[in-house]
């Protein structure tokens, strides 16, 4: 009966169910596949950092490799592998010997699980009320983690600006991944626009309608985040990658509608994906809550990166000395270093960045850093070593003139030290003044 009831009527009557038209029976390969991506998405969301973003409000439980789950990727490393040792703390590597034993244990956890739902729900002939709801649970598992890929670009936090030390390193120390950090972090323009696809591909993917488009759209900024981390080195591929895969797993269901839109230029019939409920309004309100809930983790990353801009991007407070300061002369015990790159002890510049730290480059262009600290009246500057727990060196400040010059007079490791400095005028280093050009007669690269 309701299947006949004109669609205006049942568009007025938000309390009359919506027409529900019965799945057919899917294939065995297909059941097959629905079970294994279920339990392997929902235990990698469940036991990785996915889950702090898809719930951003608070203590979480270790759920991963280094929780629950230590003592079965320990076995397995050890009994498989043969790897005895490995790092189990938190080192900003995503990419460990553990990531890589913990990847191995749920996909052999999903396995074993997937053979043995298959045993007891062998007759079952769908699972398309189960995929409503995966589908919800990996939308919002993606979309949360691509807010916070893409929050901390859009606030251009993840590659800051290169700092004093990048400035004066030579090129050929850089790593690959420091490489991509610099160039990326040197045009906040671009870092912006690959943050805010990244957030469109998020939002897309909170609002039910919009959420296939959403996954397109992810699906391309995953691949390009998967192919940076592998052509730059950055240990986070693993992430990455499975972000590649969820995304797959959302646009799936509709490739056959994609393919004949975008290839074989026929009409797409409607999706025939059933709605979270029979009734209009409660499928309004989950709508609502989705959308809400979409919103709450786009604001509170925001408060987040904007927090975290003001600490330690570039909006945290830099130091009174800042900047990079050529050495012109170095006196030790009255004695003038003369600058000699095989003098190991000759220091060649100082660099200021944040007021906790100082770093100076010797003639051989290595880096050494100490902790720092200036003065309130801007007189003396203390320099300590070991965690901040020994006072190295202390000197007075004079600064002469319009401030270019700097001389530090003072004491250090048992010696009378005097540097005489001029700072370097930042603004004329061809990486922060040559700008954008609409016009160009020829290129400039150099």
């Amino acid at each position: 009966m309701l299947d006949t009831l004109p669609p205006d009527v049942a568009t007025q009557h938000p309390s009359i169910p919506l027409p529900v038209t019965q799945p057919a029976h899917w294939h065995l390969a297909t059941r097959l596949a629905f079970r294994f991506t279920t339990l392997y998405f929902g235990l990698y969301v469940l036991t990785t950092q996915m889950l702090g973003g898809l719930l951003p409000f608070g203590f979480l439980p270790d759920l991963g490799a280094t929780g629950w789950m230590k003592g079965v990727v320990r076995v397995a490393a050890k009994d498989i592998f043969h790897i005895s040792t490995f790092v189990t703390t938190t080192t900003g590597s995503g990419d460990k010997i553990i990531d890589w034993v913990h990847a191995f244990c749920l996909l052999l956890f999903a396995a074993v699980g997937t053979a043995a739902w298959s045993a007891i729900d062998r007759k079952r002939p769908n699972y398309a009320a189960l995929n409503r709801w995966v589908r919800v649970f990996l939308r919002f598992a993606l979309g949360s983690t691509m807010v916070a890929y893409g929050m901390v670009k859009a606030i251009p936090l993840q590659m800051g600006a290169p700092s004093v030390h990048r400035l004066v390193e030579p090129y050929g120390n850089f790593s690959p991944m420091g490489v991509l950090w610099s160039s990326i972090g040197a045009s906040f323009p671009y870092e912006r626009f690959a943050g805010s696809m990244e957030l469109l591909g998020a939002v897309l993917l909170f609002i039910p309608r919009l959420s296939l488009l959403g996954a397109m759209v992810t699906f391309a900024t995953a691949v390009q985040i998967f192919t940076l981390n592998m052509t730059y080195d950055v240990p986070v591929k693993l992430c990455s990658f499975h972000l590649i895969l969820i995304s797959l797993a959302l646009i799936t269901p509709d490739a056959r509608r994609l393919l004949n839109v975008m290839v074989l230029n026929k009409t797409a019939h409607p999706s025939t994906e059933i709605p979270l409920f029979r009734r209009r309004n409660l499928v309004r309100l989950a709508v609502a809550l989705q959308i809400v809930f979409g919103g709450y983790i786009l604001f509170t990353n925001y408060s987040s990166a904007r927090e975290s801009w003001t600490q330690f991007g570039g909006g945290a407070p830099k130091s009174p000395l800042y900047g990079i300061w050529n050495v012109e002369e170095m006196r030790v015990d009255g004695v003038v270093r003369s600058p000699l790159l095989n003098d190991y002890g000759r220091w060649r510049r100082l660099l200021f960045q944040n007021p906790a730290a100082m770093t100076f480059q010797r003639m051989d262009d290595s880096f050494q850093g100490y902790g720092a600290k200036v003065e309130p009246d801007g007189k003396t500057l203390t320099l300590t070593n070991n965690g901040g727990k020994n006072a190295s060196a202390k000197f007075a400040i004079d600064r002469p003139g319009n401030g270019d010059r700097m001389i530090l007079d003072g004491d250090m490791d048992g010696h009378k030290v005097r540097f005489d400095l001029r700072r370097v005028d930042q603004t004329k280093l061809l990486l922060l003044s040559r700008g954008f050009s609409w016009v160009q007669e020829r290129p400039f690269n150099r």
